[in-house]
């Protein structure tokens, strides 16, 4: 069967089997890796060899990140020590929803999941505001804030495959002095946009702050100055970059796994003796779902791969489109069949790497492209969608106006910049 209209099988299959059984996408997308290299013509020995190799360069590439990110996140939950950091952003963001947006973008690229930076958030966020209606426009804001950073900033679960796979020794240090303030400004333009959509939505004023010792009432908080030991591993992963660099001489690939490392020992040393075991034992199960999640798109990726995708079907796509929407296409296509970036991230790394697509735009606006289109389909398929409608309590229309819209604006934007970049700038 021609590759194009297997991987379109696959994904409807993929689509339908993810909106209708609701299973861990580890199970659909290996299935959909299987039911592609078969209908690819690939032999079942070369389709289950592609799983396996796939699965295993994914982990190699992502298990340490996610588990210590996981095992920070745990442990600064288990000491309340998110309030804290919240209550410190307090001191120079008192707009309830910037702090909102602004605590979602900073926390999910450390803790290397945007799902679990909202989750993690939702329980201040319920106790900053009690008004039911103001208190949704605040985990919209977390939600959608967590994902720009997510889809943006490197190192990311999301940026470092596309990194891996099209920098061609371009410093990240450049890509961040880019993505950085675009990420920010699209996250102003998302506040901008909660503003217009709903004029002071949490209202000025409100002084009051979960204190991190009580769970039901709210006080006002005694600013002493910042919370140091709730950032000290966000503090000793960014000491650790210079480090690995200068001193270590680390390759990118070393210096990502070394500075997760270094944040995940401070955590767990400072950590209380009777919060460090379960802290951490809690921390590597929400890991484990994480990766196995993960893997399997890296098998869907490698089977794709394998079986000459990228030579077949990218090559009849750029005759339909130009070539320069291709990634965001493809992205946006994948993005929408199973709902999670990083395996949107994952599937088309491995699809374009090496492809006459990837050699025709320069690495920053293809990065961009890709993670512009990962924004742009955030419904049924996407986890955090149904997480976002279960914990504001709206029915799905709204959820869509507050989440699914927002986010895609945010693609378009970054779509507009990565276009602009590569035809005014790299050309």
């Amino acid at each position: 069967m021609d590759p194009l209209i297997a991987f379109a099988i696959t994904i409807a299959l993929i689509t339908i089997v993810s909106l209708w059984y609701r299973i861990s996408p580890f199970f659909t997308l290996i299935g959909g890796a299987v039911l592609f290299g078969l209908l690819a013509g690939m032999t079942p020995d070369a389709t289950m060899l592609g799983i396996i190799a796939g699965v295993g360069r994914v982990f190699s590439a992502f298990g340490i990140i996610i588990l210590c990110g996981a095992v920070i996140a745990r442990l600064l939950q288990e000491q309340h020590q998110i309030e804290e950091i919240v209550a410190d952003i307090r001191r120079y963001v008192k707009n309830p929803p910037e702090i909102a947006g602004l605590s979602g973008y900073l926390l999910s690229v450390p803790i290397t999941c945007c799902i679990t930076a909202y989750i993690m958030l939702n329980p201040i966020l319920d106790r900053l505001e009690k008004d039911q209606t103001k208190r949704n426009v605040l985990l919209y804001l977390a939600a959608v804030g967590s994902i720009v950073s997510y889809a943006l900033i490197y190192p990311t679960p999301v940026v470092i495959p596309l990194f891996d796979a099209f920098s061609g020794g371009m410093s990240p240090f450049l890509f961040d002095a880019v993505s950085i303030p675009l990420s920010l400004a699209v996250l102003a333009g998302i506040l901008l946009f909660f503003r217009w959509a709903r004029p002071d939505p949490a209202g000025p004023g409100n002084e009051m702050l979960p204190h991190p010792a009580e769970n039901t009432e709210m006080v006002p908080v005694e600013y002493t100055g910042i919370r140091w030991r709730a950032w000290a591993p966000f503090i000793a992963i960014l000491v650790a970059i210079p480090v690995s660099f200068l001193l270590l001489q680390l390759s990118h690939a070393s210096m990502i796994n070394f500075i997760m490392l270094v944040g995940a020992v401070t955590a767990i040393a400072l950590a209380p003796q009777a919060v460090r075991a379960p802290g951490v034992s809690q921390g590597a199960k929400h890991a484990g779902m994480i990766i196995f999640d993960i893997c399997g798109a890296g098998a869907l990726g490698f089977v794709i791969v394998q079986s000459g995708f990228a030579q077949n079907a990218l090559g009849q796509l750029t005759l339909l489109i130009p070539i320069i929407l291709v990634p965001f296409i493809l992205a946006a296509l994948i993005e929408t069949a199973q709902g999670s970036r990083v395996v949107t991230a994952v599937i088309t790394a491995e699809v374009l790497a090496g492809s006459t697509v990837a050699g025709a735009i320069h690495p920053l606006p293809l990065i961009l492209l890709i993670s512009a289109g990962s924004c742009i389909v955030s419904y049924v398929t996407d986890p955090f969608f149904w997480l976002v409608q279960r914990t504001t309590g709206d029915d799905i229309k709204t959820v869509v106006k507050n989440y699914t819209l927002p986010i895609a604006l945010a693609g378009i934007g970054i779509l507009v910049v990565a276009i602009a970049l590569e035809y005014l700038v790299f050309r």
